[in-house]
């Protein structure tokens, strides 16, 4: 296989179609061959009228440009690769997939879907359980942190389909809690992160016992090697759908910086601008976990109400602080890019970088939480005399002009 990057190498989406190609020709045919219908509107998808129902109930309008291109080939069938980045509505993209094609007169578990993290399985959990909401899909989370027996318990009452992390699937397999004979439709979420998380293993492992016929969609942001090769060892002509990187909506989020000059003034900045987050829902980026302890303590200390969220918290724990923040009953969380993959809170419209993200990837994955879909946000940067180059970066990789924030913020949100 000549050409395939060195290990740990991204591919960039400007030259992934020669190098895929190059990488992927195999016996002269093309491995893959690519799906360009567009449909501009969920009605034209030949849905069910239930998963329409549930999908405008959800509060989607038109579909984003993954769901135009990528909803229509995974309810023919067909073995899927997608590759868009986080925040373009994958989930919907495969959940709306998976809805169509379940026989719903059978509760027996006939779609699987994989996630590197457990907040990412539980909120592909509720995505579905939503879009569903009118066909009476029966979904489940299978994630480690949680009580095996109620694991086994719930399987064995019966699902259409589970959603979990490679450890805890592949346990409820080995236990036969979970059974595969009816599996039918297999999905990778965020392929690229469970191959660097290291999962390739149990993800070889879990395909081992799944039905020979079983259809597969991977979903990822970048093509790794690694990535590739699982596609070639799984799938039977795979069609593959790419969003490029100017497609992906950064689209109705106003972007701004505020020049802080030194780390020593964010915090007053922050405060200044506390009665303008605490209109709406906002998160607060920071870029590691003792800074989100110290931020918080010192908002708390200024009497200023705000949630926070990171990995050296225990699940349970981070499951109650999610809760509050989705219910409303807080405003303003403060987290680390723990969050910035998967999680979707409706109403959040603000979103801060208290510090810029050390790669330029994650600024979509962060600002891509708050207008997603469609929905207008706001994005502020804070920017010290040492971050200047960074922002530079980041306006070049997204082709955007990030400007200075207004004295009129409050107007914006």
């Amino acid at each position: 296989m000549a050409g395939v990057a060195p290990e740990g190498s991204q591919f960039d989406t400007r030259n992934f179609d020669s190098k895929m190609n190059d990488l992927l020709s195999a016996d002269g045919q093309d491995f893959f061959t690519s799906y360009d219908e567009v449909y501009d509107s969920f009605d034209a998808m030949g849905l069910q009228e239930n998963l329409l129902r549930g999908i405008y109930a959800y509060g989607f309008e038109k579909p984003s440009a993954i769901q135009q291109r990528g909803i229509v080939p995974f309810t023919k069938g067909l073995d899927v690769i997608q590759q868009a980045q986080s925040g373009t509505g994958k989930t919907a993209t495969f959940c709306s997939g998976i809805l169509q094609q379940l026989d719903y007169n059978v509760v027996e578990c006939q779609a699987l879907v994989l996630a590197p993290t457990r907040e990412l399985a539980q909120q592909i959990e509720k995505v579905m359980r939503a879009l569903g909401d009118y066909l009476g899909v029966k979904v489940h989370a299978c994630v480690g942190g949680t009580s095996v027996r109620e694991d086994q318990r719930i399987l064995s009452a019966g699902v259409h389909a589970v959603v979990g992390t490679p450890g805890r699937v592949f346990d409820m397999l080995r236990r036969q809690s979970l059974r595969s004979d009816y599996i039918k439709m297999f999905v990778l979420d965020e392929a690229d992160e469970m191959l660097s998380r290291g999962f390739k293993d149990q993800i070889y492992d879990i395909f081992q016992l799944l039905p020979s016929k079983v259809q597969v969609g991977v979903f990822s942001a970048t093509m790794p090697p690694e990535a590739l090769e699982i596609t070639r060892k799984f799938m039977n002509k795979p069609v593959r759908i790419l969003v490029k990187r100017d497609e992906l909506t950064l689209e109705g989020i106003k972007q701004f910086y505020v020049n802080v000059e030194k780390e020593d003034w964010k915090l007053e900045t922050l405060c200044d601008l506390y009665e303008t987050l605490a209109i709406t829902q906002s998160v607060i980026f920071v870029n590691k976990r003792r800074k989100v302890d110290w931020l918080t303590d010192k908002m708390r200390g200024r009497d200023h109400t705000v949630s926070a969220t990171h990995g050296d918290m225990d699940q349970n724990t981070r499951d109650i602080i999610m809760r509050e923040f989705r219910s409303g009953s807080s405003r303003v969380l403060i987290t680390t890019d723990l969050l910035a993959r998967g999680i979707d809170v409706q109403q959040v419209s603000l979103v801060i970088n208290y510090d810029l993200p050390t790669q330029p990837e994650n600024y979509l994955h962060r600002i891509g939480r708050s207008g997603r879909f469609g929905r207008k946000g706001v994005a502020i940067n804070f920017v010290t005399n040492d971050d200047e180059k960074m922002l530079g970066d980041i306006q070049k990789f997204y082709n955007v002009v990030v400007e200075e924030l207004p004295s009129n913020v409050a107007d914006l949100i």
